[in-house]
């Protein structure tokens, strides 16, 4: 079983729309939305739910007042400031931390699990599919992430599937971490600006320290020629492979539109050359690292 996790430095890079063109290319795998702080990849699958589980993670503290004595105690250790005067406290501004409930002398606080959010399994026109919702401010997403991953690995077990396609979460914190480990290969997606790079930069760094190879696509690349040469000429002296460039192309928003990928809006275009041949590159690294892992 592999899995590819698809990300980005930030939101907005392109990331669902190709892990959805890569849907539309996949055969007998699991797809994971592990962009559980705003998913969307639902909008261009339109998953039937067939499973929905409450996801409790992390506990807020509550002041049981039948207990309390108002010794003041919560009130002076809490940093936070979520204790008022009259002992009260602000579900809000709870940090979660458990102190005041471990040194209250009284033992008058209640630390209750939360319900944060909820996790589905649901069926696409594409197969099988693993997301979630998370409340919101609610913590604890990478708890979640972990749980999705574990959830669309158990479905692709249970069902002989070879291969996992992952949306993976924005960023460099800790949804990505929990989103890598024991990943098959990352598909990084970019643009060509300056921070572009430098995000870039962030998530190989991270793919290195976890020991996932990297691979790139660089997403709307004739909007600065200058810059996707930049980011070309890093990842050949990293020695990343270079899937591809996307020009921008307004019929990937006319697509999301229609709650479609590109492949389904724009069958035979050149867009899906491009994607098609990206896929092909993909799995051909795939193979490649099975092979060399065999004869090891």
């Amino acid at each position: 079983m592999k899995e590819i996790v698809i990300l980005s430095g930030k939101g907005g890079t392109g990331k669902t729309s190709l892990t959805a063109a890569f849907a539309a290319l996949a055969h007998d795998f699991v797809l994971c939305d592990a962009d559980v702080d705003a998913a969307d990849l639902h909008l261009l699958t339109a998953p039937e739910i067939k499973q929905r589980t409450d996801f409790k993670g992390g506990s807020i503290a509550s002041i049981n007042p039948d207990k309390c004595v108002s010794c003041g105690r919560c009130l002076e250790l809490c940093r936070f400031g979520a204790v008022s005067d009259d002992f009260i406290i602000d579900q809000i501004a709870c940090e979660g931390c458990g102190v005041c409930v471990d040194l209250c002398p009284e033992q008058a606080i209640d630390f209750p699990v939360q319900t944060c959010g909820q996790w589905f399994i649901s069926s696409t026109r594409f197969g099988p599919m693993v997301h979630a919702r998370l409340g919101i401010a609610e913590e604890n997403s990478g708890k979640l992430v972990s749980l999705v991953r574990k959830k669309a690995a158990e479905i692709a077990q249970r069902n002989n599937l070879d291969l996992i396609l992952t949306d993976g979460p924005p960023g460099v914190g800790c949804p990505v971490i929990a989103s890598i480990g024991g990943a098959a290969v990352i598909v990084l997606i970019t643009e060509p600006t300056v921070s572009g790079l430098h995000d870039l930069k962030r998530l190989v760094k991270l793919a290195e320290h976890f020991r996932v190879p990297v691979l790139l696509m660089v997403n709307k690349f004739d909007l600065n020629l200058g810059q996707t040469a930049i980011i070309e000429e890093y990842a050949t002296a990293r020695d990343i492979i270079i899937l591809g460039r996307v020009p921008f192309a307004p019929d990937f928003t006319r697509a999301m539109i229609q709650g479609q990928n590109i492949l389904e809006y724009a069958p035979g275009s050149e867009l899906v050359s491009l994607l098609q041949d990206a896929w092909a590159r993909v799995n051909k690294f795939i193979t490649t690292q099975t092979k060399e892992l065999e004869l090891r």
